[in-house]
């Protein structure tokens, strides 16, 4: 019997299994396995050519930073913090006292449980999408933007998400070019038109994309215009996607209170879900901002409170 099963190998996991390892909680680390094998540590930031917004860090590869936070846990598990790499979670049901944690390769009991899963970016599906993917094609402003001074950009997305990122790039790029495939942006109104009075700034509705196209890295974008019919194609020195994150929840849907998003609810004071005994921190949590930092503080937080909860059983 654990006191604390942690799920999930990016920052947010990483923070809790360094704080669960320097309070003697006997602790399982569960970490899946990447999409071209090896543990998946560092989470949706390994794929960044330069993260500038790690603090105390200047500059780092998301490689790097993934290799840094494995090495900072495994410097401070011992015989706390048990680590287990390529290991997915299927199952998680709640006993009378206790939770079942089941893998593809085992099951475990555990008093207590952290998720810390993320999410994933919703990819474009265009032909030659996956070839440019992290050739010019990039899911993180913060992370990537600076990499893309002085050219002209394009976004793609007009939530809110993709007119923040705009914004940002406006700083340091030569042009940014929004494409939405709607004809309503919806973004709320008082960004679009902040952003939109930016005379770097052109934003396109009811654009569907017909194809990317580019030789060692992205040189162009084709669109269809979905009230004319024509196609137009951009040059562009970059893309950055925003049309959306998918949480990795599925393994505790009907488990713990989830929105429509699929979002895990969580105490934003306690990171408590809607389960005694299971905590949620980072991506994966319906907290208003993503990022590496705010999720390492959302893994101390619940990670403080599993202490105290543990103490008083």
């Amino acid at each position: 019997m654990y006191d604390l099963i942690i799920i999930g190998g990016g920052p947010a996991g990483v923070g809790a299994g360094v704080y669960a390892a320097r309070k003697k909680l006997k602790t399982l680390f569960l970490t899946a396995a990447t999409d071209s094998g090896g543990s998946n540590f560092g989470g949706q930031s390994i794929v960044s050519e330069d993260v500038q917004n790690w603090i105390g860090t200047v500059s780092v590869s998301g490689v790097n930073l993934a290799k840094m936070l494995e090495e900072h846990l495994r410097a401070y598990a011992a015989d706390a913090v048990e680590i287990h790499t390529e290991e997915m979670v299927t199952v998680v049901i709640k006993t009378e006292a206790s939770f079942k944690i089941t893998t593809a390769k085992d099951t475990y009991d555990t008093k207590t449980v952290l998720v810390c899963t993320g999410s994933h970016r919703r990819k474009l599906s265009a032909p030659g999408a996956d070839i440019f993917e992290h050739k010019g094609i990039t899911y993180c402003a913060s992370c990537d933007g600076p990499l893309f001074s002085d050219r002209d950009v394009i976004v793609v997305g007009g939530g809110n998400a993709g007119f923040e990122t705009a914004a940002q790039l406006l700083a340091y790029t030569k042009s940014v070019t929004l494409l939405d495939s709607v004809d309503k942006f919806r973004a709320d109104p008082i960004t679009v038109e902040k952003v939109l009075a930016n005379p770097k700034m052109k934003a396109i509705p009811n654009a569907d994309i017909e194809k990317i196209e580019g030789d060692k890295f992205v040189q162009s974008l084709t669109y269809k215009n979905k009230v004319s019919g024509e196609s137009h194609t951009l040059p562009t020195g970059g893309i950055f996607v925003e049309i959306g994150l998918v949480p990795t929840t599925s393994f505790v849907e009907g488990v713990v209170g989830l929105n429509e998003r699929k979002q895990i609810i969580a105490d934003p004071r306690t990171q408590r879900t809607s389960v005694e005994g299971i905590w949620a921190a980072g991506d994966c949590t319906d907290v208003l901002y993503h990022q590496n930092n705010i999720a390492v503080g959302d893994a101390v937080r619940a990670l403080e409170d599993i202490y105290i909860y543990l103490s008083r059983k």
